[in-house]
């Protein structure tokens, strides 16, 4: 007997579980938009447009990379040279860490996860332990740069500091952060050696012309969100293929890109509400304490990001306020959008939940060591 098709609304049912997220915020923004209406222009502001067109545009360079073979190619190459799961493990840690100083925190991941993913896929790597590594890797590496990641640009600029300055003030911070990364990834990955499945790895061939294009057009568009031009890199990725390569646009994350977009609205929204105003000026973050707890609390509630908007103007100390709002980027999921990022492009079982047994307590043992060594230097 032939099972019948998932009616409409099953199959709805089923796409809101996997899209919890999207589903959740969508409605948060709803709410908002309906109990506070605001002008239009404070939509546009909030809804970060360019952060949108970036991630748009980093997703049809990785597709393009991923159909070329590339990625598997170098997933095969790299577990045949590394011969102990720790030491593969803790190399695509540090290249993570090492990548999210130059290239942003959610850049990297863009490189490094479809990476492990496809590692996992010819040897025994436990990919989704790796991707949350990877997703802590970014947050400690991000920390180091005034470029690493948005909070810290805007940290930097707003604080009139040197390049070096704002690097040279952030090192305990990213020593302490990275030195716990490492040392989990060390306790956590099993002690066993690599294993490689050589039927997996031979059935990739590269496409050469595709892989040239594709690294190319990554190139291309991280260069133009550097110079701030990331709507145009955006369009001259996504107008050729429309045009030639549909397939590859249909393959896209597109729920990821409306999930990030009821973020911006929503926890925009909400880091504007009067109310939330008052309750921040009553909390003394002329203090060190009190600054540094606010940060990583507000991290947690509505991602660092957001949480450095709204507490810049409070803080008489943008570097401990650097400090605090790239430690809460640990913890939930959300408190950093790297996060979810990783997670997204993983899509492990259950990996959610795993990376909030770890990042939870993580956050726990990171926070109070990284305020000791700042308020001791």
């Amino acid at each position: 007997m032939v099972s019948a098709a998932p009616t409409l609304p099953r199959r709805a049912l089923a796409w809101l579980r996997a899209e919890w997220m999207l589903g959740a915020f969508g409605l948060l923004a709803v709410v908002l938009a309906v109990a506070d209406p605001q002008p239009l222009a404070a939509y546009r502001r909030w809804l970060q447009r360019p952060t949108l067109a970036g991630l748009l545009g980093l997703m049809i360079a990785i597709e393009g990379i991923r159909d070329s073979g590339l990625v598997q190619h170098l997933a095969g190459a790299l577990a045949a040279r590394v011969h102990g799961l720790r030491a593969l493990g803790l190399l695509l840690v540090t290249v993570a860490a090492l990548l999210s100083m130059a290239l942003t925190n959610d850049v990297s991941l863009f490189l490094v996860v479809p990476l492990t993913v496809a590692i996992g896929g010819v040897s025994n790597l436990p990919v989704a332990r790796m991707v949350v590594l990877e997703a802590l890797a970014v947050n400690a590496g991000s920390t180091l740069s005034p470029i690493g990641n948005p909070q810290n640009l805007l940290l930097w600029q707003y604080g009139h500091l040197s390049f070096a300055g704002f690097a040279a003030a952030m090192l305990p911070v990213f020593a302490v952060m990275f030195a716990l990364v490492a040392a989990l990834a060390w306790a956590w990955l099993p002690r066993e050696r690599v294993t490689i499945e050589a039927a997996a790895v031979d059935g990739h061939p590269v496409s050469a012309a595709q892989a040239t294009l594709s690294v190319a057009a990554l190139l291309s568009m991280v260069l133009m969100m550097e110079h701030g031009l990331a709507l145009y890199g955006a369009l001259m990725l996504l107008v050729p293929f429309a045009l030639l390569e549909r397939r590859t646009l249909a393959r896209l994350d597109w729920a990821l890109l409306a999930t990030f977009a009821a973020i911006f609205l929503s926890l925009g929204h909400f880091a504007a509400l009067p109310w939330v105003g008052r309750a921040l000026d009553g909390l003394g973050l002329d203090r060190p304490l009190p600054l540094y707890l606010t940060g990583i609390a507000a991290s947690q509630l509505i991602s660092n990001v957001p949480a450095t908007v709204l507490l810049l103007d409070r803080a008489n100390d943008p570097l401990l306020l650097a400090a605090a709002v790239n430690v809460g980027g640990f913890g939930v999921a959300t408190g950093s959008l790297a996060n979810l990022i990783a997670l997204r492009l993983a899509r492990q079982p259950r990996s959610l939940r795993l990376m909030h047994r770890v990042s939870i307590p993580f956050l726990l043992v990171c926070a109070p060591l990284v305020y000791a060594v700042v308020h001791w230097l």
